[in-house]
C-alpha cells in the first residue's frame, strides 16, 4: 500500500524535488493540486502521511533540520453528500454508449448492477463469468516504472482496492448482453473490454463514460463511479440486507458501506417517504 502511495507522490512534481529544498509552501500547493484534480480526501491523507514519514526519516538521518510536512496546512474537508443518478439518467447513458463503443454499454451496465469500480471493470476477463455469477478479484492500474528519463507508465493487474475477491450474482438481462460480448472477444484477448491481448487502461473506459454522458445530455458532473453509488443506494432503499450490499461492493466492514457510499442517500430518500407518511397520518 505504501509503495502505491509513493508512486502517486513521485508522479507529481513534488516527488522530484530535492529533499533539502522542500518547503511548507510546496506541500500546501501539492495538497491544493490534488484537490483541484478531485483526488479523494482519504487518498490525500494517505499520501501526506507517507510523505510525512519519509521526511521524518530525513530528519533522523540529518539531511534536514525540520519536517516541512508537519507545518503544512491540511484541514480535512467536510464530506458532501452527492445526489444519486436517476434510472432515467442511466438509461440515457446506456443509449449513448451504444454509439461510442459496442463494449461501453456492457461495461456501464456491469458497473450499475455489480457496483464494480472502473479499474475492476478493466480487469475483467471472459473467464470471470460462471453462468450467472461474476468474479471480481483484481484491478488494472497505471503505474510509473523506471527512473529519470526512462520512467514510463505501464499497465499492471493488481489486487482490488480492498484486496478482496468477491462473487457477484447477475440478473438474466445482464447475462444476456454479456454473453455475446464474451464470444466476440474470444479471438482477440482474455480481457472482456480489450481489442487485443493487452489489458485495457481504465482511462479508456473513462473516455467511454465522458463521451456517452455528453451524447446522453445529462449533467456533466455525473461520474462513472456514480453508477456504484446508484447501485448501493437503490439496494439499501429497497430494504436489502446491509451485509449483502457490502459484499457486492467489496466492503469487508459493512459500516464502510453506510459511511462512504449509500447511507446518507438512502436515509434522505427514506426521510422524504417518512415525511409523506406522517403527513398522510395527520390528514383528515
Amino acid at each position: 500500500m505504501r509503495e502505491g502511495r509513493a508512486r502517486l507522490i513521485v508522479a507529481d512534481r513534488i516527488g522530484t524535488m530535492p529533499v533539502t529544498r522542500l518547503q511548507v509552501t510546496d506541500v500546501d500547493q501539492w495538497i491544493v493540486r490534488m484537490r483541484k484534480a478531485k483526488v479523494g480526501e482519504g487518498s490525500i491523507r494517505n499520501q501526506l502521511q507517507t510523505l510525512r514519514s519519509a521526511m521524518a526519516q530525513a530528519v533522523r538521518w540529518g539531511w534536514i533540520s525540520q519536517n516541512p510536512t508537519v507545518l503544512a496546512s491540511y484541514e480535512r474537508q467536510e464530506r458532501t453528500v452527492r445526489d444519486v443518478m436517476s434510472a432515467e439518467d442511466i438509461h440515457a447513458v446506456l443509449a449513448g454508449a451504444v454509439i461510442v463503443n459496442e463494449m461501453a454499454p456492457v461495461a456501464f451496465r456491469l458497473a450499475a448492477i455489480t457496483g464494480a469500480r472502473r479499474a475492476e471493470l478493466a480487469a475483467l476477463r471472459r473467464t470471470d463469468l460462471d453462468e450467472a455469477v461474476l468474479t471480481i478479484d483484481s484491478a488494472i492500474t497505471d503505474v510509473l516504472e523506471g527512473e529519470g528519463d526512462d520512467r514510463e507508465t505501464v499497465v499492471r493487474d493488481d489486487p482490488t482496492k480492498t484486496g478482496d475477491r468477491r462473487r457477484v450474482a447477475l440478473d438474466p438481462d445482464t447475462v444476456e448482453v454479456l454473453e455475446p460480448l464474451r464470444a466476440q472477444r474470444e479471438p482477440y484477448a482474455p480481457w472482456l473490454f480489450s481489442d487485443d491481448d493487452e489489458a485495457p487502461r481504465p482511462d479508456r473506459i473513462g473516455y467511454w463514460w465522458r463521451r456517452s454522458r455528453e451524447l446522453a445530455g445529462i449533467d456533466k458532473e455525473w461520474r462513472l463511479h456514480d453508477l456504484r453509488h446508484w447501485s448501493a443506494t437503490f439496494a439499501l432503499s429497497e430494504g436489502y440486507d446491509l451485509a449483502v450490499v457490502a459484499g457486492r461492493l467489496g466492503h469487508s466492514d459493512p459500516s464502510t458501506t453506510l459511511r462512504v457510499y449509500a447511507y446518507a442517500h438512502a436515509r434522505n430518500q427514506r426521510d422524504v417517504e417518512l415525511a409523506t407518511s406522517l403527513g398522510e397520518a395527520l390528514r383528515r
